[in-house]
C-alpha cells in the first residue's frame, strides 16, 4: 500500500484558472483562512455548502498528514449587523450572540470539524486601524470628503489578478468610490476601507480612530485577521464563488499594498447551491436553514452528505427526494458495517487484502485530485460490494473484516457520515418510537410493541428484534 505521503496534491487555483501540483511547506503545516460567517441572521444550506467543501479540504490535507492551523472569521460588524441591532435597538454584541451560537450549534450537528481561530471582528478594531495608516501613509488610500478612507485601486497594479478583470476596463478613482461592504461587477471602483460615522446610519455603534469616527469596512476585517493571526502571507484561502469579486480581490489588494508579498498562494472556491433546479429564495419556497430540514426529519449526517457528494466546482442541485436517497446509501454503509462486525469466520480465503490495497489507493488518489469526492466515495462502495460478496460466500475472516472496517474509519476522518460505536443517528421522531417501544418491550406489552414497530415500517423504517436488542434501519 503505497505511503499516504507520497501522494501529489491538485488543487484548482482561482488565480491561475488551472489545476496545480500543490506545493505546501516542507514542515507540513498549513495556513488556512476560510471566511465564515456574518451573524446577522441563521445560515442556510447554501452557505453550508461552503463551509462543509472547507472541513473536506481540512479534513483531506489532514488525511494526507498535513498539520492544520485554520482560521474561520466571524463578521460582527457590518452593513447588515448594524442595520439589524439599529432596527431591534440592541447593541451589536446582543444582536448578534444569538446567531452567533446557533452557527456553532449547526457546525456540531454538520459534524464540521473545529478549527484553531474564530477572530470576531470587533476584537481587532486596533489592528484595522493600524492597517488603514499605513495604505495611508503609502498614498494606496484616501480619505473622502464623508469622512471615510478608501483604497485607490489604480495604485495597486495586480488589481484585477483573482477575478481576472482588467483595471483598464475598470471605472476607479474618487468619482467612483464605493462605501457598501459588498457591490455588483459593474460598480467596480474604489472600496471603502473605514466607513465613516453617520449617527441615522449607525446610532450608537462605532469606533474612534485618526480618520474620525466610523467602523472598518468587511474587506479589511479579514485581511487584518488573516494576517494577525496567520502571517503575511498563507498557503490558502477559501470561500464560495460569489467571494472572488470583490472580497477576496480587495482582499489582496489591500494585503499585499500593505506588506509588499503574496498574500495567499492557492484559491479555492465552491460553486452555488441551488434548489430544485432553481436560486434559492424565500419567495419560491425553497429557502432552507439547518433547522428547517431537521425539522423535516432528516439528520444533519445526512445533510451533511448530501452537501458533500459533488464536487464543489459543480453547482449543487439539492433537492428533498435526493435527501431520501442519501437516507438509503448511509443505511447501505451502516448495514456494511454491522456485518463487518458479525464475521465470526476465523479463517479467509486472503481475498479482502487486495480489495483494502485498492480501495485505498482510488479514495486517496481521488481526493488528492482537487477533492474529487466522486470518485472517492465510487472507491468506498466498490469495497462494500465486494467485501459483501465475500462475506456471503464466508470467504473473510474476523480479523480481515475488522481490518476493512480500520479502513472504513480511515476513509471517515474525511468522510465524517459513518458510526462506529455508538447508536446511528435517527431523525427525532423516529428515535422517540423506538425509545417507546423499547420501553413497551421491556415491560411485556407485545401489542403495543407490534403497534410501534407497524408505525416505523409506514415512516420507512424496518425494525428487526436481535439478541442484541431492536436494529432499525431505513427501507
Amino acid at each position: 500500500m503505497q505511503q499516504i505521503e507520497n501522494f501529489t496534491l491538485q488543487f484548482f487555483n482561482t488565480e491561475s484558472r488551472k489545476k496545480e501540483k500543490v506545493t505546501l511547506p516542507r514542515d507540513r503545516r498549513v495556513k488556512l483562512y476560510t471566511c465564515g460567517p456574518t451573524v446577522y441572521n441563521f445560515a442556510h444550506i447554501g452557505n453550508f455548502r461552503a463551509y462543509i467543501f472547507e472541513d473536506l479540504l481540512r479534513r483531506t490535507l489532514k488525511f494526507f498528514k498535513y498539520e492544520v492551523e485554520q482560521v474561520m472569521n466571524i463578521t460582527d460588524v457590518d452593513d447588515k449587523t448594524i442595520n439589524g441591532a439599529n432596527q431591534k435597538g440592541v447593541t451589536l454584541e446582543a444582536f448578534v450572540k444569538p446567531f452567533e451560537e446557533a452557527f456553532f450549534h449547526d457546525l456540531n450537528t454538520l459534524r464540521i470539524e473545529k478549527v484553531e481561530h474564530y477572530p470576531k471582528a470587533t476584537h481587532y478594531i486596533p489592528q484595522m486601524i493600524d492597517l488603514i495608516q499605513s495604505l495611508l501613509d503609502q498614498e494606496v488610500a484616501y480619505q473622502g470628503s464623508d469622512g471615510s478612507v478608501y483604497f485607490a485601486i489604480d495604485k495597486f497594479e495586480r488589481y484585477g489578478c483573482l477575478s481576472h478583470l482588467k483595471l483598464s476596463d475598470l471605472q476607479s478613482g474618487a468619482s467612483r468610490r464605493v462605501a457598501h461592504d459588498e457591490y455588483d461587477k459593474e460598480n467596480a471602483s474604489d472600496f471603502v476601507l473605514w466607513k465613516g460615522y453617520d449617527q441615522e446610519r449607525d446610532g450608537t455603534i462605532y469606533w474612534d480612530s485618526p480618520f474620525g469616527k466610523g467602523r472598518p469596512g468587511w474587506h479589511l476585517e479579514c485581511s487584518t485577521m488573516a494576517m494577525e493571526i496567520l502571517g503575511p502571507s498563507i498557503d490558502i484561502h477559501c470561500g464560495a464563488v460569489d467571494n472572488i469579486f470583490p472580497h477576496h480581490e480587495n482582499e489582496i489588494a489591500q494585503s499585499e499594498a500593505c506588506t509588499g508579498k503574496q498574500f495567499v498562494r492557492y484559491w479555492l472556491h465552491a460553486e452555488h447551491l441551488i434548489v430544485d433546479g432553481k436560486k434559492m429564495s424565500k419567495s419560491l419556497g425553497n429557502f432552507f436553514t439547518l433547522r428547517d430540514l431537521l425539522e423535516k426529519g432528516y439528520t444533519g449526517r445526512e445533510i451533511r452528505y448530501m452537501l458533500l457528494q459533488t464536487h464543489y466546482k459543480t453547482q449543487l442541485n439539492f433537492t428533498l427526494e435526493e435527501l431520501d436517497a442519501v437516507r438509503h446509501s448511509l443505511n447501505r454503509l451502516q448495514d456494511f458495517i454491522r456485518r463487518l462486525k458479525e464475521v465470526d469466520t476465523q479463517e479467509g480465503a486472503g481475498k479482502a487484502a487486495p480489495l483494502i490495497e485498492s480501495a485505498f489507493e482510488q479514495f486517496a488518489k481521488g481526493i488528492a485530485d482537487d477533492l474529487n469526492i466522486s470518485i472517492s466515495l465510487a472507491a468506498l462502495f466498490e469495497l462494500v460490494r465486494e467485501t459483501n460478496r465475500l462475506i456471503d460466500e464466508n470467504q473473510i475472516s474476523k480479523i480481515e473484516a475488522e481490518n476493512v472496517a480500520d479502513l472504513l474509519k480511515a476513509f471517515n476522518q474525511v468522510l465524517s457520515v459513518l458510526e462506529f460505536e455508538q447508536e446511528e443517528e435517527m431523525p427525532e421522531n423516529i428515535q422517540a418510537l423506538l425509545d417507546q417501544r423499547k420501553s413497551a418491550r421491556a415491560n411485556k406489552e407485545w401489542n403495543r410493541s407490534d403497534e410501534l414497530r407497524d408505525e416505523l415500517h409506514a415512516l420507512g423504517y424496518l425494525v428487526e428484534d436481535t439478541p442484541k436488542g431492536q436494529r432499525v434501519k431505513a427501507l
